[in-house]
């Protein structure tokens, strides 16, 4: 493979959907491009021509207009165009012109149609409307695990390399200035720069032996060598080796099986690096199941509070692993509640055993399993009818307090409008919360129907459940038989609208510390959260997922036939969008945020983005319609047609 064709390929490994696809069909379609420049406003395609290959920008952009003239989209690095006339054999139905000096990649239909017979998952990328979107939200939906998280993502650095002349001395020496306890022998009589490796197969990178640190106590020192010694009379020879595409499960087997602790792991004959058991240990230990562990093994707030670096690590790895949205919220919920309970542990041994009954839940998102790393608290306490407020709130006062301020200390934000168990409005017993709850839905007000948008997700997380579920259980009776209650929920649900201009553009912040960038969770996730509970509450769903939620209207005929699903790669997207780039700030150290900026977002999911958006905003206009105001009589205007 020429240096041409790795800088091709390497390229076209960054961008959906060529990101997912094996080493060997990256080197097949390396091979196969064909380049031609176009400069601004010259025309790459025309109405009527017949396609026969699929249209990469490697640099520049590129402007797609209808058969009427109308402008269909935009499109820059990394994007590809052409595919829907190309797979169906007809003349290009739109006109590509140059908006700047644009580089081509042109890949030939034979090659585009044999990877589309050997992998589904491209093949399913390349269609149009809901189902691209399909494609690009399942393309991040995969488990994330030992069993499909590939070697080569554990690879952080180059191998030590050195020819197979090399004096032992000199070779120790190279293992301890680069802090390494291994290096790799190489087929070669001329001194090794690794910083020079680009990866070709030529002769010189042949692997041949390997040296460890290990090596040099057995092999050398006991037995008294020469330390001017060449490595190949010392290195290990007929080396275990894996292939950078195996999963890290094949590895660990691999290193177990052979009783090894250093494992080469090659691109076909290129050495990438050494893996050790200890890579896949420190891999694993940063999972959410060994910080829910560590969690209770904790005995002091101090303690808690050391842990939300670890958690960090745990959302980034998530992210790089490529977990879906599902997955990462779970592993955050799971996190966050045993925090909560690990508190209440520590609190009950600090203030003894509560003197009644109680139940302690949280809301919103972390109810929903669908906390982001920068979620902050919502909670509140629900206690047995035989609370009495003179004698024992001052317990539940100290103990709601304990939680807020050791949450604090983990990370998790105070909730900016107190909805949380310290404010004594939100520590109630249950024949209290029972009266917020039917008031809300009975008689819903501005302030009431903010209260229902966050305490209608709930769950329990410790305590007793017996004093929550009847309340989640009362929702879902009273809800769909108050068509008032659902309108105004729905019209409320109605402020926030997704950033959609004309022509698909976005509308960013003009000015302040966010110009330029969209609030992804106030403009995309909240108000698909909040229409997907609408439907949900209508059809008497106890779902607290969004996803579940989906689950239960799908039984029903709320919805049209595939608005469901539109909804749900919608919101599993825009999730996905959100959750990258607050794991990005993470890596960059910035503090995370929701303000992401569309220039920033790589050009694979900026046409996928607007087509969430835009489903956002078609299924608002349908749930105002669905969900009219009763008339003055108060009876219901009938059932509505689906859309």
């Amino acid at each position: 493979m020429t240096i041409e064709q790795l800088d091709i390929r390497d390229h076209m490994a960054q961008f959906a959907p060529f990101d997912n696809l094996p080493d060997e069909w990256l080197d097949r379609l390396a091979a196969e491009v064909e380049i031609q420049y176009f400069p601004a406003g010259a025309q790459l395609l025309t109405l009527g021509n017949d396609i026969t290959e699929l249209f990469y920008v490697r640099s520049g952009a590129v402007e797609i207009k209808r058969r009427s003239g109308q402008l269909f989209d935009r499109l820059s690095e990394g994007a590809i165009f052409g595919y829907s006339d190309l797979l169906r054999h007809r003349p290009s139905r739109y006109q590509a012109d140059a908006l700047e000096d644009t580089l081509i990649y042109f890949l030939p239909a034979a090659i585009i149609e044999a990877l589309n017979d050997d992998d589904e998952g491209f093949a399913e990328f390349l269609v149009s409307g809901g189902q691209r979107l399909k494609a690009s939200a399942e393309h991040h939906s995969h488990e994330s695990n030992m069993l499909t998280t590939r070697v080569r993502r554990l690879i952080v650095r180059r191998p030590l390399m050195v020819a197979q002349n090399t004096p032992l001395q000199r070779a120790a020496q190279l293992m301890r200035e680069q802090s390494t306890s291994s290096l790799l022998v190489i087929e070669s009589t001329e001194e090794v720069d690794a910083t020079t490796f680009v990866g070709d197969d030529q002769h010189q990178w042949h692997l041949v032996g390997m040296l460890t640190d290990r090596d040099c106590c057995t092999r050398v020192v006991a037995d008294g060598i020469d330390p001017q010694t060449p490595v190949s009379e010392v290195m290990s020879k007929n080396l275990v080796r894996i292939q950078a595409d195996e999963s890290v499960y094949e590895a660990m087997l691999t290193m177990l099986r052979n009783n090894i602790q250093h494992l080469p792991v090659l691109y076909r004959r290129r050495p990438m690096g050494v893996l050790q058991l200890s890579d896949i240990v420190r891999h694993e230990t940063h999972s959410s199941l060994y910080l829910v562990s560590n969690i209770f093994h904790q005995t002091s707030v101090e303690g808690l509070g050391r842990l939300s670096a670890e958690v960090r690590k745990a959302f980034v790895r998530l992210v790089d692993d490529g977990a879906n949205s599902g997955m990462i919220g779970r592993a955050l919920a799971t996190i966050g509640r045993s925090v909560i309970r690990r508190l209440l542990e520590l609190a009950e041994e600090s203030y003894g055993p509560p003197p009644v009954p109680y139940a302690f839940m949280v809301l919103g998102s972390m109810a929903r399993d669908e906390p982001t790393i920068t979620a902050d608290q919502d909670h509140a306490l629900v206690i047995d009818d035989a609370f009495v407020p003179e004698e024992h709130d001052v317990y539940f006062e100290k103990l709601a307090v304990f939680v807020r301020e050791g949450m604090a200390a983990c990370g998790y934000a105070r909730c900016k409008g107190d909805i949380m168990a310290s404010n004594s409005r939100w520590r109630q017993p249950f024949s209290v919360w029972r009266e917020y709850f039917t008031s809300w839905i009975d008689e819903p007000s501005p302030e009431r129907l903010l209260h229902s948008s966050i305490f209608f997700d709930l769950t329990c997380v410790f305590g007793e459940d017996r004093l929550v579920e009847p309340l989640q259980e009362l929702i879902a009776d009273l809800a769909p038989k108050r068509p008032l209650f659902l309108a105004a929920m729905a019209r409320n649900a109605l402020g926030r609208t997704p950033p959609l201009g004309f022509f698909r553009t976005f509308v960013v912040e003009k000015d302040g510390e966010h110009r330029n960038s969209i609030n992804i969770k106030r403009r995309g996730t909240a108000p698909l959260a909040d229409l997907i509970r609408v439907h949900a509450l209508a059809c008497g769903s106890k779902a607290q997922n969004s996803f579940l939620r989906l689950d239960d209207i799908a039984n029903t005929t709320l919805l049209a036939e595939g608005v469901n699903d539109r909804l749900r790669y919608s919101f599993e997207l825009l999730s996905m969008v959100r959750i990258r780039h607050q794991a990005l700030d993470l890596q960059q150290e910035r503090e995370p945020d929701n303000n992401v900026e569309p220039d920033s977002i790589p050009s694979r999911d900026r046409h996928h983005l607007k087509d969430a958006f835009e489903i956002i905003s078609h299924a608002q206009k349908f749930m105002a319609f669905r969900y009219p105001m009763p008339s003055r009589s108060g009876k219901d205007n009938g059932s509505r047609r689906r859309s």
